[in-house]
């Protein structure tokens, strides 16, 4: 499979790689739909964004097709998360794209977890545990303040990649800057009930949210990030959650339903359904509206809503 893969993304490549790109543009591919959005409002007239992810799969698990090759291969910059969230898909298709502009560490490979002060992260580097955040939590997403600093480095990637055009790409982050800082401040003053409550996600994609609005973190139903839970594991985490007197659980939407709303249950903790990336659902149609949506399903549980 893998090496049809291979033969199907080089034939993309070849057959579509030379075609033209309009002159008055900078194409920029983002691994994310929240990248892509700030990309797009950094970038202004000046560039044209694609992202490779749709905003309702897994990060770590976005499927790989030809035609994202394609995009790379014509791609001036590649603007990713970071921290080796796309570590499963985005070095294969990088490799496939033979775009030198944009191989890791080349200017246009802009990595936008430059500034964000990391959570979690581990003593030990190690795959073979099969952890997915051995950088520590790359989730950072879900913090509008983390953003904020994904979105100054994004700037600095292009102002250095494309100086003629710093003035525009700094005025730009400017104003999505401030438009966070106004969102930030009423999201603060929402969250005030949440404070202190505590939750179980199925992985660890809360833990900024969390941190950010006053929650607690009190485990997740995977045994670690990317390791699927034990029947053995579920029953400690419950009466973990029972003694602990756990007030939500959290099923990010890519993953199954079941075993999430049955710890709810035996554990009288209310459940919540989020996306975790921009249109993960019809509402968020972009960056505020993904805050805006969990946000508010948190607090609809916390204060007792179905």
């Amino acid at each position: 499979m893998k090496r049809l893969f291979s033969v199907a993304i080089s034939l993309g490549v070849l057959l579509l790689g030379n075609i033209a790109a309009a002159a008055d543009k900078l194409h920029v591919v983002a691994t994310t739909p929240d990248l892509a959005e700030f990309a797009k409002r950094i970038g202004g007239d000046l560039v044209d964004v694609n992202a490779l992810a749709t905003g309702v799969e897994d990060i770590h698990a976005v499927p790989m097709r030809p035609s994202f090759a394609v995009l790379l291969n014509r791609a001036d910059m590649v603007v990713l998360q970071g921290l080796e969230i796309e570590h499963a898909f985005l070095p294969a298709l990088l490799e496939a794209a033979r775009n030198p502009k944009i191989v890791r560490d080349a200017d246009g490979y802009i990595d936008c977890s430059k500034y964000v002060s990391v959570l979690d992260v581990p003593t030990r580097i190690d795959r073979a545990l099969g952890d997915q955040h051995p950088m520590g939590n790359p989730h950072y997403n879900l913090d509008p303040v983390a953003m904020k600093e994904a979105a100054r480095a994004m700037e600095e990637g292009f102002a250095h990649n494309y100086p003629e055009h710093e003035s525009t790409f700094k005025t730009n982050l400017a104003a999505l800057q401030a438009d966070l800082d106004k969102n930030i401040a009423r999201w603060e003053r929402e969250a005030a009930p949440l404070k202190g409550k505590k939750i179980v996600s199925y992985h660890p994609d809360m833990v900024y949210f969390a941190d950010r609005f006053g929650m607690e973190t009190a485990g997740t139903i995977e045994i670690r990030a990317g390791i699927d839970p034990t029947p053995g594991h579920i029953e400690d985490l419950i009466d973990h959650m029972r003694r602990d007197k756990t007030d939500i659980v959290v099923r990010e939407r890519h993953y199954p339903a079941g075993l999430a709303e049955t710890i709810a249950q035996r554990t009288g903790a209310r459940l919540v359904e989020l996306p975790v990336m921009v249109h993960g659902v019809p509402e968020a149609t972009n960056y505020v509206g993904l805050i805006d949506y969990d946000l508010h399903a948190m607090l609809k549980a916390a204060q007792g809503g179905g």
